[in-house]
């Protein structure tokens, strides 16, 4: 059994990173080349100090995560970046490189896709079975997740709830995903746009995105893990797929590590912005966990139903959705009606002194020139090119690389 830890004792980060051919800027499904010329000998799982390395679904994207969990997230960014740079390095050598955001731009899924086939490639091609993987939905989509302790029922109650209202704001601070196949697609998070319904011909795993009104163990089997169990029967005869595995909500409770997952982070593109992003969501949470905001059965009161039409206008216009709500905005003592951005930086203003000074800078140039998919927006102008689109993600690949934030204003 996994030691326990206390609420915001310590974290996960984990950051997903997609492969491509310098060449050919289409995405290269060499992760296992990557991880075998790292260890000597192909593994799925690499211990690198702080940080460790493995495979996802599909070849051509790599998992880089905390190496268990960690209290220091002051000195993370720099940890992740110093492996972005090595793993680089291993690249240059097979003409590929490392390209951020939640969506490659340009990518075919249906032509470009393969999976995983080797360490656990069972469970994966059983996936591919059900759900046929080679959709945007399941192929093109590279996220952040946070992972956050809690001891018992009682700390699981503060957090889940504290993590459903503020769910449906994640992607008016950090949406990437702009763009599919050289168009916009009228989204700033065409991944969570996906992520809705990539699992709809079992909908009991993704329910609502915002998992349902359940604060206990006992409720969460009950009413989450039974339900997918029960679907998933006659699909999994052999068995092989487990019931954490299988929960593709926007949060999930992972039980066997007494810990709940935040999924709706798109990645950006660099670990500065990444782990402010995170940092400043930890906070936030804090401040609802800790009564500072909403009472807890005021937060708990929230049917999933209630929270999604936020969170769906905002997987559509970002920071620039205007919340009428008036209850909905009371949860964070707002007064009156108010952006995404505007909530916030109210919320920034709330937590600044408990975020160091490096991720500061990056949250204010968030809010300064709005999530990097708007500001990839910007600078694609109105009817990109397959050049200019390339470019502009080239430049995304160079922050990656120096960990710098990307302002499209004075890119050359």
């Amino acid at each position: 059994m996994a030691k326990k830890y206390k609420l915001f004792e310590v974290f996960g980060i984990e950051l997903e990173y997609m492969l491509i051919n310098n060449t050919s800027f289409k995405v290269a499904p060499i992760v296992d080349s990557l991880l075998t010329k790292k260890n000597g000998e192909l593994t799925s799982d690499i211990d690198n100090g702080a940080i460790a390395w493995s495979n996802e679904l599909v070849a051509h994207v790599v998992e880089i995560k905390t190496n268990g969990p960690t209290a220091d997230l002051t000195n993370l960014a720099d940890e992740f970046h110093k492996n972005i740079v090595e793993i680089n390095t291993i690249l240059k050598p097979l003409n590929t490189k490392l390209l951020p955001t939640a969506c490659h731009p340009l990518m075919n899924p249906l032509q470009d896709t393969q999976l995983w086939k080797h360490s656990y490639s069972e469970v994966y091609e059983l996936y591919n079975r059900i759900f046929d993987c080679k959709g945007h939905g399941w192929s093109n989509v590279q996220s952040t997740h946070i992972n956050l302790p809690f001891y018992d029922d009682k700390e699981f109650e503060k957090l889940h709830a504290a993590i459903r209202v503020i769910l449906p704001l994640i992607p008016g601070l950090c949406a990437s995903s702009p763009i599919l196949e050289g168009k916009f697609t009228g989204f700033k998070d065409t991944r969570l746009e996906h992520y809705k319904s990539n699992q709809k011909e079992i909908p009991e795993m993704t329910g609502m995105v915002i998992p349902e009104q359940v604060f206990s163990k006992e409720a969460y089997h009950k009413t989450i893990f039974d339900p997918i169990k029960t679907k998933i029967k006659k699909h999994d005869t052999e068995n092989i797929l487990d019931h954490h595995f299988l929960n593709s909500r926007g949060t999930i409770a992972r039980f066997d590590r007494n810990s709940i997952e935040i999924r709706l982070v798109d990645i950006q593109e660099c670990p500065k912005a990444d782990i402010a992003i995170c940092v400043f969501i930890i906070e936030v949470l804090k401040q609802l966990v800790n009564g500072k905001l909403a009472r807890l059965e005021t937060q708990k009161s929230w049917h999933e139903k209630d929270l999604f039409p936020f969170l769906n206008a905002i997987i559509k216009e970002g920071e620039n959705y205007t919340v009428t709500d008036k209850k909905y905005l009371e949860i964070f003592n707002l007064p009156k009606i108010s952006t995404v951005k505007g909530i916030w930086k109210h919320l920034f203003e709330l937590v600044k002194e408990n975020i160091s000074d490096n991720y500061k800078d990056a949250l204010q140039i968030i809010f300064s020139h709005g999530t990097l998919a708007t500001r990839i927006e910007t600078a694609l102008g109105n009817h990109p090119s397959e050049k200019k689109i390339i470019d502009t993600y080239s430049h995304l690949s160079d922050c990656l690389e120096t960990n710098t934030l990307f302002i499209p204003n004075i890119q050359k």
